[in-house]
């Protein structure tokens, strides 16, 4: 099973170490990352494998809702079959 990580706010210096920390600390892998900077925005996708988590996916989503608002960005995290059915024409 996968999921999808989406980050947003203000560029910061180790951005990607923090979420991946977060990720490596639930036993979730990551697969694969996508990130972009515009002008001093930073966004990024990250496909995360959940199958071995140590946490649910439920439980996770939460608690990077909170590690977003501790650094001072937006983190949602959702099944993979949810973010392709919001993104279906």
């Amino acid at each position: 099973m996968r999921a999808v990580v989406s980050v947003i706010g203000k560029d910061m210096v180790g951005i990607l170490a923090k979420v991946s920390t977060e990720c490596e600390k639930a036993n979730m892998n990551v697969i694969e990352v996508s990130q972009s900077l515009l002008q001093d925005m930073f966004a990024m996708i990250m496909l995360i494998d959940i199958t071995n988590g140590n946490t649910s996916l439920a439980d996770f989503a939460a608690h990077m809702e909170e590690k977003g608002k501790e650094f001072g960005m937006i983190i949602h995290v959702m099944h993979e079959d949810i973010f392709n059915a919001m993104h279906k024409i």
